[in-house]
């Protein structure tokens, strides 16, 4: 199916062209027809998978299809996050730009008076978060009573951050008579109460189960203690020369504290949370995606929306306490078609966690061990694994990877291994575990 079959403008093709793509994703050939006809949608989708055109283009068509000369919003897309806020609205810009509709995306940790301005001149497209959207109605600087599409973006995310309250205050001033859209990455039993509240007779549409979206990404583990972590880190980087990294810590001060520590073993890094002004982590994202910052930290509610082209390797520098957030990790790596490495350091403390995920996933992931870096810490709920065979290696470089080689070995899943260098402690050896 070519997006010419979907029903779509022609400005709104010609758009799409512009942007490189020639055929709709899955969840986007599913659910489209659904949105273009009116239907309400409850759709499964992970990071990744095309969904937010999915949306998008479908919402531009039919409002372009009715112009409207008013300065209410037409169009509601409530997000959890401010950057995903921010990058729908990019999304918006770049469909739309053959087309005279006009959006606005609005959030907090900024100035809330450039944005009552714009809602003043008129939008039709207004991409909010819920803390947000809910200040400007207490001000009476947003009118909602025209709203005829609303979208629950990442549905999940919002619930997960306690955004359940918000919603419903927000959707009680909506009119009764609208399109509704529910995007999650998952069917929880939350997700499904939310959908029976606001969606009327949903189509349902679902794609990508979490075990076949991260089949097409090489993952990998190292057994390591926690004080460990970082310099394991470092050499991985540096040795394999990895140029764009993205970091997941489970808090913000072990993201600042991360980023420090890369930086001064001659890594370029920058750590992206909430306690971050909106201004540094915009600069943060930007440099990074300009690969002038080589390691971007993040914290999970932080990176959640996040859209970066090829993004070559996503490492779990804590394991995370929700198996399915492992999921959302991994999945901003190998998007398109495109190689992608996931690669998760695993402590003692978080065995228990890391098996959590694989009986999730279903994916047989490979562990490693470093040689210099062999593991103390007792692991919790041990599993019984066989003792780890040993195997050699290659020495060669750490931190900047300006020193030594790190020639990859070849994992089980055909990928090139992370694995390589050794400097200092003799890494060169590793072990793979049973």
């Amino acid at each position: 199916m070519s997006f010419d079959s979907l029903g779509l403008k022609a400005e709104l093709l010609h758009a799409v062209g512009e942007q490189g793509y020639t055929r709709p994703t899955p969840i986007q050939e599913r659910a489209i027809p659904f949105v273009m006809a009116g239907r309400d949608v409850m759709a499964s989708a992970q990071t990744g998978t095309g969904k937010t055109a999915a949306f998008t283009l479908p919402l531009l068509h039919r409002l372009s299809e009715q112009p409207h000369h008013q300065r209410q919003p037409r169009a509601l897309i409530l997000t959890p996050t401010r950057e995903l806020a921010a990058q729908v609205n990019e999304n918006l810009r770049a469909y739309g730009r053959h087309i005279k509709l006009r959006s606005l995306e609005i959030f907090g940790g900024v100035n809330i008076n450039p944005q009552i301005t714009k809602l003043q001149r008129g939008v039709d497209v207004l991409v909010a978060t819920p803390g947000r959207l809910i200040d400007h109605m207490q001000r009476g600087t947003v009118d909602l009573s025209r709203i005829e599409f609303l979208v629950l973006d990442e549905a999940d995310r919002m619930l997960d951050m306690g955004f359940r309250p918000a919603i419903e205050r927000i959707v009680k001033v909506l009119p009764k008579k609208r399109q509704t859209l529910l995007f999650s990455a998952t069917f929880s039993k939350e997700i499904t109460q939310l959908a029976q509240s606001y969606l009327e007779n949903p189509e349902r549409v679902e794609t990508s189960p979490p075990n076949s979206t991260v089949e097409a990404i090489a993952q990998q583990a190292f057994r390591v203690d926690q004080k460990d972590k970082r310099e394991v880190l470092s050499w991985l980087i540096g040795s394999n020369n990895w140029q764009q990294v993205l970091v997941f810590t489970r808090t913000k001060h072990g993201a600042n504290r991360l980023a420090r520590q890369l930086e001064t073993d001659g890594l370029p890094a920058a750590a992206i949370h909430g306690n971050k002004s909106q201004g540094a982590r915009t600069k943060a994202l930007s440099e990074f995606k300009k690969s002038r910052i080589r390691v971007l930290v993040a914290t999970d509610i932080a990176a959640r929306g996040l859209d970066i082209d090829q993004l070559p390797h996503v490492v779990n520098y804590d394991i995370p306490n929700v198996p399915e957030d492992y999921v959302h990790r991994i999945g901003r790596t190998g998007r398109a078609g495109r190689d992608g490495l996931a690669v998760s350091l695993v402590a003692g403390s978080e065995h228990g966690l890391f098996e959590d995920i694989r009986k999730l996933v279903r994916v047989d992931i490979p562990t490693y061990g470093v040689e210099g870096y062999e593991p103390t810490e007792p692991l919790s709920r041990e599993a019984g694994k066989t003792p780890a065979r040993r195997g050699r290696g290659n020495g060669g470089g750490r931190g900047n990877g300006n020193r030594g080689g790190g020639r990859g070995a070849r994992n089980s899943a055909g990928q090139k291994s992370a694995r390589g260098g050794g400097r200092g402690r003799n890494r060169g050896q590793q072990s793979r575990a049973a």
